[in-house]
């Protein structure tokens, strides 16, 4: 056999036992870089079934549909054309673009030099007649197969359809998506009802993503899959625009700092990236971190731990209360004192989602410990706006009768409220008691403002702007013990 045949050969065989191979060889001028060597690796895994669960997290423009959305499904079904792949994103116009993409590399020459068994139907149709296959920008089938790729907008239908691969290439479109609560719980009920129900036994699911926020959808799945044993548990491939410590063991850069892609962005244009992004962006997008690992407003390092506070001090009490029961929103109590020398002490925090009924019970409790502790603690609650927090602002105040309670109608953003507290925390003129609840409460902090939950936030800048701005009664701290504490809770 000729050399150069011989040549041919050998790479036909390796493009269809290898995605990169096989994207080299239907893409000629494919830009390869290590880190598609490592994608594609995994990806090979994920098709073999070595991998069942799969998430990749990865810089925009870096090759991560190209690999994902365009060539695995074609190369699937050149290997196994009875495999059935469902494929989503955003939205259905981009799911409709990638489908044709997909249908571009199978009718290429290259293609079927590969796999001459795997052919689309010759003509564009949406209805089947005796002979045919469907093919549109939907959904096409494999000719005399079983095999089909089915394209979907996030949300859509998809029912009476099953998958032995099921595809989520970007399922949020831009920053307003990813910012909002209903869009976020509409991709997870999406995902659990519909997407997950389609999978075949033994199938495969693959996720790939560029970190928006921390409550997206993987950081859902990856918290399940810690909470529970038996929920799916996922490789995690992250690959960040800069390499940072420490480094994973699959990432090939040797120092903190290196670029990921050097040949496309170097590191001149990284940080005119970043610095262009902001801190919070860069993170999120291209460090896939969607929370500042040392904070936005506020970092951990600000705020020591103490093991107790100046028993002489000036003490507010105050509680930002959920809107609504249930549905992950919290309520919150902060206690903050104002010591004689103007530094402050977060002294408790006491947090939980309860019905309106407990958390009435919870407040008066609460006050009822801070007034044996401390003596008098004046207590001030938010007003939620409408009728309904008015009604709850009085309730709230007929409950505490013989405390001072009073109520506020806030104004501006949280953020701007945090301000003036969070100012102090940075010129380390704040302290936290070593308390238990000191965990979430930095978590918090250090994800503030674009975190999931702002109500310990709000609770601690809300009592610390009454200490600063009112003229309060300072308060003693008490000894007390177990047993007057269990009298005076009746229990």
């Amino acid at each position: 056999m000729p050399q150069q045949a011989a040549a041919e050969l050998l790479t036909r065989r390796k493009a269809r036992d290898s995605l990169l191979d096989f994207t080299r060889y239907t893409m000629p001028d494919y830009d390869t870089n290590w880190h598609h060597e490592v994608v594609a690796a995994h990806l090979d895994k994920f098709v073999s079934g070595e991998i069942k669960r799969l998430m990749i997290f990865q810089p925009p423009r870096t090759g991560k549909s190209e690999l994902v959305s365009r060539r695995l499904p074609a190369f699937i079904l050149g290997n196994n054309p009875d495999a059935t792949i469902i494929a989503a994103s955003y939205g259905a116009d981009l799911a409709a673009r990638m489908n044709r993409d997909v249908q571009r590399i199978m009718d290429s020459d290259e293609y079927r030099r590969l796999f001459p068994q795997t052919k689309l139907y010759g003509k564009n149709i949406r209805t089947m007649a005796e002979g045919t296959w469907l093919r549109n920008s939907d959904m096409f089938e494999v000719v005399e197969y079983k095999g089909y790729y089915r394209g979907t907008g996030v949300g859509g239908a998809i029912t009476g359809m099953g998958g032995d691969y099921l595809v989520v290439d970007d399922p949020i479109k831009n920053r307003q998506e990813a910012n909002s609560q209903t869009v976020r719980d509409s991709i997870w009920d999406w995902y659990i009802s519909t997407f997950r129900t389609r999978l075949a036994p033994s199938g495969g699911i693959l996720l790939t993503v560029t970190r928006w926020h921390e409550d997206d959808l993987c950081a859902r799945l990856l918290a399940l899959a810690k909470s529970e044993s038996k929920a799916d548990q996922w490789i995690v491939l992250t690959l960040p625009a800069i390499a940072e410590h420490p480094i994973a063991s699959y990432d090939r850069r040797t120092e903190v700092g290196q670029v990921l892609w050097p040949n496309r962005f170097d590191a001149e244009e990284m940080e005119a990236t970043r610095l262009s992004l902001g801190s919070f962006e860069w993170n999120a997008l291209y460090q896939q971190r969607p929370a500042p690992p040392e904070g936005g407003m506020f970092k951990r390092h600000w705020l020591k731990t103490v093991k107790a506070s100046s028993a002489q001090a000036t003490r507010v009490r105050y509680w930002d209360k959920a809107g609504t029961e249930g549905a992950g929103a919290y309520s919150c109590g902060v206690l903050i004192a104002r010591k004689p020398d103007r530094t402050y002490c977060v002294e408790d925090v006491v947090r939980g989602q309860w019905s309106a009924f407990e958390r009435e019970e919870v407040i008066k409790q609460v006050a009822s410990l801070d007034r044996l502790k401390h003596g008098d603690v004046t207590i001030w609650q938010e007003q939620e706006p409408g009728s309904g927090g008015k009604e709850s602002a009085e309730n709230t105040t007929r409950n505490l009768a013989g405390y001072t309670i009073r109520t506020e109608r806030v104004t501006g953003d949280k953020a701007t409220r945090a301000g003036p507290f969070a100012a102090q925390c940075e010129a380390g003129n704040v302290t936290i008691v070593d308390a238990p609840w000191n965990i979430s409460y930095l978590d918090e902090l250090a994800s503030f403002p674009f975190g999931k939950y702002k109500d310990q936030v709000d609770a601690s800048s809300g009592a610390f702007n009454k200490l600063t701005d009112a003229d309060i009664p300072a308060t003693s701290s008490q000894v007390y013990s177990r047993s007057s504490i269990e009298s005076l809770l009746g229990a």
